[in-house]
């Protein structure tokens, strides 16, 4: 018997838990690479994509996060993802493995959705990277595995 192939849902699910598995409770830090671009760059190459700031070089502060999406040709964090071609959806749509951006500091805050209204991010009062359920969102974009 040959195994079926898994299913673009059980893919994303499978994408989605291993970030959460590696990320849940890495403290935000720029100098080590722990921000939510760096997360969500690292989903979407688990989803099968290239994500555009990557070819933007290293950064380790917000100033140079700016400055890098200079170099791609982007103003916001929103833009960056636009980059992606993906399609934007309604935040109370966002199925596990979508991006969402949610308000936060200069310049912005990713996440990734895990479903039910809950997304994988940073929050000021934790200590790390945590499973939130946000009550505001900015924007959210279809990411369909490849």
């Amino acid at each position: 018997m040959v195994a079926a192939e898994p299913s673009p849902l059980d893919r994303r699910v499978a994408a989605t838990q291993q970030l959460l598995d590696d990320w849940k409770g890495r403290p935000f830090d720029w100098k080590a690479k722990q921000h939510c671009v760096r997360m969500v760059a690292e989903h979407l190459r688990r989803m099968g994509y290239t994500p555009p700031l990557a070819k933007a070089g290293a950064y380790s502060s917000a100033l140079g996060a700016r400055r890098a999406m200079k170099r791609v040709g982007v103003d916001t964090l929103s833009e960056a993802v636009d980059l992606m071609s993906f399609p934007r959806i309604a935040p109370a749509a966002a199925l596990v493995g979508d991006i969402v951006e949610l308000p936060g500091e200069d310049p912005g805050a990713l996440a990734v959705a895990l479903g039910n209204g809950r997304v994988l991010g940073w929050h000021p009062d934790a200590d790390g990277a945590v499973v939130v359920q946000p009550l505001e969102y900015v924007a959210a974009w279809r990411v369909d595995p490849r």
